[in-house]
């Protein structure tokens, strides 16, 4: 159900691709954020993740329990309503773009393109949406990250006051912090996803077979979209916390119960200066919750996308009889 496909007898709008994008960045959101809350907090350390004195958060179950005892259970949903608007409009954004240009191929573009082709056709048009998406939610994702980095007392009391803030005393700009290496990054990593689904899911129907009943669809789909996930997210894993070290400059007030803060200058002053002072490790640090992460996320994403599709796909049907 994961890109336009010519052979199928109903085919959906856009309005109804986009719904089925935000239900499943809504529900992969709900249950993954924690994840996300320890990812961000490892990433934005200057100090090894390791059990040294200096060092705030050494492991990911040692985590889990110094923000669950310091700051309450609620902070592991910290920035969850941004991060829920974030994951709704994305979901819009990206699903429904991705529809239309994997619609479009095949209405301009040679047929092989999205039979024989499918995986390397995906892996661009992921790419691309991927990229339209993030440029449009951009602002929403760095107010979820600064959110999710501050700690206790709060700098950001509400949504609106976040949005007040970084206006006062950044402006427009303060919204935009890190979007060069977001998008260098979200574009190679949406596209891998993309592409990685399709040639798994070819691969797992060419060796299992097509199984028509629902539960064999759904596993397939959480299979092949959390390997998928995995994978795209360990190729461009760098970026990642570049983007997220760059997002809370300026924010530097609300770091300091954490550890060490350092100010970038930009993409490549953050890579230089995080290698020569942390080592070239310092590029994946909350490598293992971002993974775990991305595999649930893309997992859930998909299995919720593709059943959100088949819903409307068999309610357009009734309506036609």
């Amino acid at each position: 159900m994961v890109g336009f496909d010519p052979h199928e007898k109903i085919h959906l709008s856009s309005t109804a691709h986009a719904l089925a994008g935000a239900v499943s960045g809504a529900a992969s959101r709900a249950l993954t954020q924690p994840l996300d809350v320890i990812k961000i907090r490892f990433q934005l350390q200057v100090e090894p993740l390791n059990n040294t004195p200096q060092s705030k958060y050494k492991g990911l179950v040692q985590a889990f329990q110094c923000i669950i005892k310091e700051e309450g259970t609620a902070a592991l949903w910290k920035g969850h309503i941004p991060a829920q608007i974030l994951s709704v409009v994305y979901g819009v954004a990206q699903y429904s773009s991705f529809e239309i240009l994997t619609k479009g191929i095949w209405q301009y573009l040679p047929e092989a393109l999205t039979t024989t082709y499918r995986p390397i056709t995906h892996t661009v048009c992921g790419g691309i949406s991927g990229s339209l998406a993030t440029a449009f939610i951009f602002p929403i994702d760095v107010i979820r990250t600064r959110f999710v980095a501050q700690g206790e007392p709060k700098l950001y009391i509400s949504l609106t006051h976040a949005v007040t803030s970084i206006m006062r005393k950044e402006g427009i700009g303060g919204f935009y912090r890190g979007l060069i290496p977001s998008l260098i990054q979200i574009g190679p990593q949406m596209g891998f996803q993309f592409g990685f689904y399709s040639l798994f899911t070819g691969l797992w129907n060419k060796s299992l077979g097509i199984l028509p009943t629902r539960q064999a669809e759904s596993l397939e789909a959480i299979v092949c979209g959390s390997g998928s996930g995995a994978l795209s997210k360990l190729m461009i894993y760098p970026l990642d916390v570049v983007k997220k070290r760059l997002q809370v400059q300026g924010f530097e007030e609300a770091r300091k119960f954490f550890g060490v803060v350092r100010n970038y200058n930009g993409l490549i002053h953050c890579v230089i200066l995080s290698i020569q002072e942390e080592g070239i490790r310092s590029l994946f640090k909350g490598l293992y919750p971002s993974l775990l992460k991305a595999a649930l996320v893309s997992g859930i994403n998909f299995c919720v996308y593709e059943n959100v599709c088949r819903l409307l796909v068999l309610y357009n049907a009734k309506i036609d009889r």
